[in-house]
């Protein structure tokens, strides 16, 4: 398949893995023979091998052993000790400002809910048109609950949400800007401290989503003085479909904001089973019901490599790799008609880059059943999402050398 390839980009991804520095994590991983190339890692991560261990382990003592005694011994403290862990080596966050509990859409709710709550008198939540569905629906429910209106920025996919174009929209009405630091379609990357530093000289509160950042590119929560932010692990940090998402508050704000799905596990003494509702302190009053201890088990194995490995030396990867499906796509594709959708400036850009071509839909199906696997995306996006400790130079050349094959197909006597 690669000699479809130009020779010198078959020998670059080549000379590529043999320099890469982060080559010895690949087999860390959970890598079938049935799976050509796996390009999707912005949407699910590949397993680690050893998560299939740890939670046989798991069943057999913590839970099959010490029973209910693991809440005392270990499981109540799990989700601040792994929020902490996230923040560390993911966020730029200190401890006591991130916690893992419930789905990315519940949290996104509750720290939404509690920014607009805490800007009392303003009326307006700001967000951009682009954005994940998930949050422009939990947004538009809030403003609806809260008779609030939506102030929508529109901007370029392919550029993203810009500081001007912030600047623009918000004012003494606005209670929240909420706004995602990757944008899913394109991977443009926002200017997370400038924006920041924008909705708070106009009083405001700001919320970001970095569920297409984290794990994969370099975050300073704290430096930045960030508001809220939450995220999910099931991408770049590979916690397995479903897993459960973080949330960072900003330590400085933990006292002045509620969280709207008071639950006893969020209470200051959940055990007293008392009759009215008292929040614990810090970042713990933020979580609900039950934490899903089961669901944080894979996410913490990827937290600690993430944690070892270095976010800056993650994100190095990350940018080689989108670079070089540029290159390939440029010289490859190209000329068969696909032209890219995502930044050019590495600095401007996240973990995957997408692909654009009116046949794309019918090609990622093609490519799925030979497995190879990125995503797709309406209208007509390719998205080629790869994950840097898992995701080798060689596996995204061979991918896209399927991709022109089949294009090459489409066209007049192809």
């Amino acid at each position: 398949m690669l000699d479809l390839l130009p020779a010198h980009l078959v020998a670059r991804a080549a000379a590529l893995d043999a320099a890469d520095p982060l080559a010895e994590h690949r087999s860390a991983f959970v890598l079938p023979e049935g799976v050509v190339a796996y390009l999707d890692g912005n949407s699910l991560g590949r397993p680690l091998a050893s998560t299939a261990e740890r939670l046989r382990g798991f069943v057999d003592t913590e839970w099959g052993e010490r029973l209910i005694r693991s809440w005392d011994e270990r499981w109540m403290t799990r989700p601040t000790e792994l929020g902490d862990l996230i923040g560390r080596a993911a966020l730029g966050a200190a401890p006591g400002q991130t916690v893992v509990a419930d789905s990315t859409t519940v949290l996104l709710y509750k720290l939404a809910r509690a920014g607009v709550a805490a800007r009392p008198g303003r009326t307006e939540i700001v967000a951009d048109s682009e954005n994940f569905p998930t949050d422009r629906f939990v947004l538009e429910g809030i403003a609806a609950e809260r008779g609030l209106t939506m102030r929508w920025i529109r901007p370029d996919p392919a550029t993203g949400v810009t500081l001007e174009e912030v600047e623009a929209v918000i004012g003494e009405q606005t209670a929240l800007v909420a706004l995602s630091h990757v944008a899913y379609k394109s991977a443009h990357v926002a200017d997370l401290p400038g924006i920041t530093a924008a909705v708070h000289r106009a009083g405001a509160l700001v919320l970001w989503d970095l569920s297409h950042s984290v794990g994969s590119v370099e975050v300073d929560l704290d430096a930045a003085g960030v508001d809220l932010a939450a995220g999910c692990t099931y991408k770049y940090l590979n916690g397995g479909p479903g897993a459960p998402a973080f949330a960072y508050v900003n330590a400085a704000l933990q006292d002045e904001v509620t969280q709207p799905i008071a639950g006893w596990m969020g209470h200051a003494d959940p055990f007293a089973m008392g009759e009215g509702y008292e929040p614990a302190q810090g970042i713990r009053r933020f979580i609900s019901g039950t934490p899903p201890i089961l669901g944080m088990l894979p996410l913490e194995d990827m937290a600690r490599l993430v944690e070892r490995v270095g976010i800056r030396a993650v994100r190095a990867k990350s940018m080689d790799l989108t670079a070089f499906a540029i290159e390939v796509a440029d010289e490859a594709l190209a000329p068969l008609g696909v032209s890219v959708a995502s930044p050019r400036d590495p600095d401007q850009r996240g973990g995957h880059v997408t692909l654009e071509h009116p046949a794309m839909a019918s090609v990622v199906a093609e490519l799925w059943r030979r497995g190879v696997v990125p995503d797709f995306r309406p209208p007509m996006g390719l998205r080629a999402g790869m994950s840097p400790l898992s995701t080798s130079f060689t596996e995204v050349a061979v991918a896209l050398a399927h991709v022109a094959e089949l294009l090459a197909g489409e066209r007049p006597g192809g």
